[in-house]
């Protein structure tokens, strides 16, 4: 269950709300006025020149209606909490078992699957992996990533817009992981969400197409700040298209001036040499690392190692 939007299974909802009451006809609902003068609530809304809304002021970063900033805050503290307690197991496992877990997030539609499919083809069973899946609904994906040649687990989430680490810990047990192997966890399509969640993973890996827009990672800054590698996809098409791939670059560093940047394209194959290898240098790294690994280093997230 994530703070910005209330997702999680069941469809839980944050701050015990009372059941809506319904109106009689006619009867308007009634809004704090956020008009030009008014004076705004700490943790509201705020309304610029033009007429835009950023909701996303305040501590909490969110909003939420009913509950003050300082409730949010703590309901959000519980869940991360919760979830990276989940997070420190799922990483104790990999890092005992010299397995490299990778966790791609993206917005719907980049390409996520389709460079798994030409991944596990360019490795040949070359490096022992398995895929988790994430989607709302179908087994479509990790049906793709079977033809394919690997194992891999679907996870559903229903009305939720991310996997979490109690989901991809219960996924691990399932797939039985091979030791100094490979995992590749596909999150769901959403660039907000999956930001603050820590799976376990070694880094996240932030995939963005040419057919989206170069602003991508300055709309969406959590999620490029706590990527270790973005993946510019799709570069097959850039004669085709108005898109400056040095732009986007140079935005994504902005946000995270530490990220490596790879340009793929799944179709020609650019790209895919320069990606694998950064993939078996983590595979060799973790199982290396295999007995080295120190109990205070397990409770680091990803952007803290």
């Amino acid at each position: 269950m994530c703070m910005t939007c209330g997702c999680g299974k069941g469809n839980t909802l944050t701050g015990g709300h009372a059941p809506a009451q319904k109106r009689k006809p006619g009867q308007q609902m009634k809004y704090r006025a956020h008009r030009e003068g008014a004076v705004h609530a700490p943790g509201h809304e705020h309304s610029d020149s033009h007429g835009g809304m950023d909701f996303g002021v305040g501590p909490a970063g969110a909003h939420a209606p009913g509950l003050s900033q300082a409730r949010m805050v703590r309901i959000e503290r519980d869940i991360l909490a919760k979830n990276n307690d989940y997070a420190v197991e799922n990483r104790r496992y990999f890092s005992e078992h010299g397995i490299f877990a990778l966790n791609l997030v993206s917005s719907p539609g980049s390409g996520k699957t389709t460079l798994l499919v030409k991944t596990i083809a360019a490795l040949n069973g070359a490096q022992p992996l398995a895929v988790i899946e994430g989607d709302q609904q179908t087994d479509n994906d990790a049906a793709r990533i079977r033809a394919a040649g690997a194992p891999a687990l679907q996870i559903n989430t229903g009305k939720g817009c991310h996997l979490d680490a109690h989901m991809v810990g219960q996924a691990m047990q399932r797939l039985a992981l091979k030791e100094d192997s490979l995992l590749l966890i596909e999150n769901v399509g959403n660039l907000v969400c999956p930001s603050g969640f820590d799976l376990g993973e070694a880094h996240k890996v932030v995939m963005f197409s040419v057919t989206e827009g170069e602003d991508k990672p300055l709309k969406y800054p959590d999620m490029f700040s706590a990527a270790r590698l973005m993946l510019l996809s799709k570069c097959d098409l850039l004669p085709h298209l108005d898109f400056d791939a040095g732009l986007a670059e140079e935005n994504a560093r902005r946000v995270n001036p530490g990220i490596r940047v790879i340009r793929v394209s799944a179709s020609n194959g650019m790209g895919m040499e320069e990606w694998l290898e950064w993939i078996s240098s983590g595979c060799r790294n973790a199982a290396a690392a295999r007995y080295c690994i120190t109990e205070p280093e397990l409770q680091l997230a990803p952007t803290q190692l």
